[in-house]
């Protein structure tokens, strides 16, 4: 493999494993917060113990993608100078603000939310959680922001003499349409991988009947988010696909291995056949479902890879514009079958445990526990089809991947590096387990209740 070879491997390990912690993080962070009100309205100590059970692993995460999300720079400053020479005015404003407004705000909120339990007052001391909530939420907006504008590059100019894109209109960029239905997708895609990790965790304890009081309720509100977020994720996955076709519509083409235009255009749940889609041997499909996606309209008209080849062909001259057909098309669907089996397994867990019930059953904890895999990777599958369905662009109808890899480093200098980082995220990786399994299984903390208990202005104190 040449360096560029190398470069989109690594770009795509370091990208795939730092998204893991990401929405983890988003979610839980609402999810602890919620408890902790929840708390402070109450009084009851069950939620106090679930507020720091989850706080902990929250934080856990929060480290790990602090110091992944590290490692993107390296390798965007190393394989990468190409692309961020040219979309390095563009970027920087988004990011700044990220950097400035968002991370900041919710790592000061996180440090006081640490370190103010028995030292700030209740409402005070739950106002910092619940900013640095907000914060991790602002961070995926610009995050997203910048990302979007790769999709559908908006609001800019191309300096021909310095070679870059400038940014001419910073609230173009930030009200990017792809931004505007890609955030509510992401999120909700969050509340799903944290509702699945809170179900994971507190099945786990139940099958083993420790701290009933905690997990049961835990495991209830875990369902019930994985639900909920569930259908969030496909009304606004819905949206995104209808925004995607209208300006990528080679991506949804390959999404379906769709070669000639077709109306009204079906849905392939499986198929098989050759490898890139173009002979099938055998399908199960769903009519007029692709339209729908597509449209909005069961009738429409989905345009198929040939036709838009030879009119990518004529816009930007020679080429190949075709994405990698068997990537592109079985991530699409792996994005969506594991984020539906999630909430299948929640909608049992639901039924199998209402009205007090606690049910013995070894495959319902088996699935339940299996859960906390099933939206992992489907956002890393969405991300993948996300990336690889824009191929060959960088930035879409701009830019190509090949322009954007570093002229002078070489595929041993790209090799070395892969192998460093991926021996370093299996490390990582170790650790991570290591700290989430050791919390997880040591269960709640119990409380030791203070003299000034009825002060309403302080928190209780622990032992751990």
């Amino acid at each position: 493999m040449d360096a560029l070879d190398l470069a989109r491997w690594q770009f795509a390990i370091v990208t795939v494993y730092h998204f893991i912690f990401v929405p983890i993080t988003i979610g839980l962070s609402a999810l602890v917060a919620g408890l902790q009100t929840a708390w402070v309205r109450t009084g009851r100590p069950d939620y106090l113990r679930a507020t720091k059970f989850w706080g902990k692993l929250f934080l856990i995460n929060f480290a790990m993608g602090v110091v992944t999300g590290i490692v993107q720079e390296f390798q965007f400053g190393m394989n990468w100078s190409a692309y961020s020479r040219f979309v390095g005015d563009i970027f920087g404003a988004p990011l700044a603000i990220e950097g400035l407004l968002a991370f900041f705000l919710e790592s000061t909120f996180l440090g006081l939310w640490i370190f103010g339990w028995d030292r700030l007052p209740k409402r005070v001391h739950l106002a910092t959680i619940w900013l640095a909530s907000i914060g991790t939420m602002l961070s995926a907006y610009f995050i997203l922001a910048a990302n979007s504008w790769m999709q559908h590059p908006v609001g800019y100019t191309v300096n021909t003499e310095r070679g870059r894109a400038e940014l001419n209109d910073i609230g173009a960029v930030l009200t990017n349409s792809t931004t505007l239905v890609t955030f509510p997708h992401t999120i909700t895609a969050c509340f799903l991988t944290a509702g699945a990790l809170m179900l994971a965790v507190s099945a786990w304890h139940l099958r083993r009947r420790n701290q009933v009081e905690v997990f049961r309720p835990a495991l209830r509100l875990g369902a019930w988010v994985v639900l909920i977020a569930g259908v969030g994720v496909l009304i606004t996955g819905d949206l995104q696909a209808r925004v995607m076709t209208e300006q990528q519509p080679m991506k949804m083409a390959a999404a379906e291995a769709l070669y000639e235009t077709d109306q009204p255009a079906s849905f392939s749940i499986f198929t098989i056949g050759s490898l890139d889609g173009r002979e099938e041997v055998a399908s199960v499909r769903i009519p007029s479902l692709l339209s729908f996606m597509a449209t909005g309209s069961p009738s429409g008209e989905v345009e198929g890879i040939n036709d838009l080849q030879r009119q990518y062909t004529e816009r930007y001259g020679a080429g190949d514009y075709v994405p990698y057909v068997p990537v592109t098309y079985w991530s699409f669907r792996l994005m969506i079958g594991f984020g539906a089996l999630a909430m299948a397994i929640a909608a049992i867990a639901l039924w199998r445990t209402r009205k007090g019930r606690l049910p013995g059953g070894r495959w319902l904890w088996i699935s339940a526990v299996a859960t906390v895999a099933m939206p992992l990777l489907a956002n890393s599958f969405g991300w993948i089809f996300t990336e690889v369905g824009r191929q060959p662009w960088t930035v879409f109808g701009v830019f190509k991947t090949s322009q954007s890899v570093s002229p002078t480093v070489g595929a041993g200098t790209v090799a070395t590096s892969l192998i460093v980082l991926t021996l370093l995220y299996g490390v990582l990786a170790v650790i991570e387990l290591t700290l989430i399994l050791r919390y997880a299984r040591a269960g709640a903390p119990e409380i030791v209740v203070p003299h000034d208990e009825d002060d309403e202005d302080r928190p209780l104190a622990f032992a751990y």
